[in-house]
């Protein structure tokens, strides 16, 4: 999993195909980046729509290879691995403005699932609340129904984060 929010432009480069030893300051060993550690696997990157313009280049370069190199290497490495991508953006909108290159694009839209806000699958709601009230609150009892109707009232614009919030405050009163 990468977090392309996370990814500093300087050391982006590292994070999804490792580096050398000494190829910069710091650098105090040899280290496998993303890709690597993906092989025979998948990679997930998280709101590629965040992926700087220089990266989106070589990350294309390896999806279309199938190679790579390590930061401060001279040598190609391969790289075998089902990629599964995830964003908040318009992705075809970002192509047209440039902010997002159209070959990478293309590259990565070959299946794609939009999922609808929460707004438009209230029945999603209830489950949703349930499965956050045990996992990070430990509440197994059946929960009372007058908080669920209160759940079912809100249209949630931050949708599932929204949600999510909302049962930590219920929670914690």
């Amino acid at each position: 999993v990468v977090d392309c929010t996370t990814l500093i432009p300087g050391l982006s480069g590292s994070e999804l195909f490792g580096h050398e030893k000494g190829a910069f300051t710091n650098a105090i060993s040899t280290r496998d980046g993303a890709l690597a550690l993906a092989h025979e696997g998948t990679l997930f990157l998280d709101e590629l729509g965040e992926l700087p313009l220089p990266l989106q280049a070589e990350l294309l370069r390896a999806l279309q290879e199938g190679t790579y190199k390590r930061v401060g290497s001279n040598t190609w490495r391969r790289a075998k691995f089902r990629l599964v991508s995830a964003t908040n953006r318009d992705l075809a909108a970002e192509v047209a403005r440039g902010t997002f290159r159209q070959d990478l694009f293309y590259r990565v839209s070959g299946w794609t699932c939009r999922l609808p806000p929460l707004r438009e699958r209230k029945e999603d709601i209830v489950p949703l609340a349930e499965h956050f009230f045990r996992q990070q609150h430990g509440i197994r009892q059946p929960i009372d129904r007058q908080v669920f109707d209160f759940l079912l009232l809100h249209d949630y614009p931050g949708n599932v984060r929204e949600l999510q919030q909302l049962v930590n405050r219920i929670a914690h009163k």
